[in-house]
C-alpha cells in the first residue's frame, strides 16, 4: 500500500509540474514585446500607401517611403522611428474620435499614417493599443489589406497552418492519417 501512495505522489507532483511549466510559457510568450520592424512602404497612383517589404529589426523601427510626385516620378525618403510614432499616435487620435479610414470599411488603401498604424500600432505605441486595435473587424481588415509584404504574408500562414493536431498530420509516405487507428 505505501508503495501505490509514492507511486501516487510522484505522479502527482509530476503532473504539478508540468501544470506549472505550461502556465509559465504560456504567461512568458504572451508578454513578449513586438519586435521593431524596418518597412518599405510605398504609395501608389491614387495617393494611398501599402507596405510592400516588413522585415523585423533589433534596432529601432524605420520606413523607406516611396512616394509619387505630380509627374509620376518615385522619390524616396526615410522615416525615423520618432516620425513613424508621432503619426501613429495622430492616427490613433482620429481613432479615438472616429474619423480614422483605419476603422472604417472600405475597399482602397490608406494615408501614410493609417499605414503605419496598421502594420506598426504595436512596436510603436504599444501592446495594449494594438490589441484593441486588432478587435475592430475593419481595423483588422485594413490592415491585412495595407500590408502585402511577404513577411506578412508568411506570418498569416503560420498562423492559420499551426492548429494541426497529432491526429490530423498526414503522412507523406502512404497518405494516410497518421495516429492512432490510421
Amino acid at each position: 500500500m505505501a508503495k501505490f501512495e509514492k507511486v501516487g505522489s510522484a505522479i502527482a507532483l509530476g503532473s504539478m509540474g508540468i501544470v506549472v511549466m505550461s502556465a509559465l510559457t504560456g504567461c512568458s510568450m504572451e508578454q513578449q514585446e513586438p519586435k521593431n520592424r524596418f518597412l518599405i512602404i510605398e504609395q501608389d497612383a491614387y495617393g494611398k500607401y501599402s507596405v510592400i517589404e516588413e522585415v523585423p529589426t533589433d534596432g529601432p523601427s524605420r520606413a523607406i517611403i516611396r512616394e509619387r510626385d505630380e509627374n509620376g516620378r518615385v522619390t524616396e525618403r526615410l522615416m525615423s522611428e520618432a516620425e513613424m510614432k508621432a503619426l501613429a499616435e495622430q492616427e490613433y487620435q482620429k481613432v479615438q474620435n472616429g474619423s480614422s479610414e483605419t476603422t472604417q470599411q472600405h475597399s482602397g488603401g490608406m494615408g501614410l499614417g493609417g499605414t503605419i498604424l496598421a502594420v506598426a500600432a504595436g512596436s510603436l505605441l504599444g501592446n495594449m493599443i494594438a490589441n484593441q486595435l486588432m478587435g475592430n473587424k475593419n481595423f483588422s481588415q485594413n490592415s491585412n489589406r495595407a500590408n502585402k509584404s511577404a513577411y506578412h504574408a508568411q506570418k498569416r500562414a503560420g498562423k492559420t497552418s499551426s492548429k494541426k493536431s497529432f491526429f490530423s498530420k498526414k503522412s507523406s509516405s502512404s497518405g494516410r492519417t497518421s495516429g492512432w487507428g490510421g
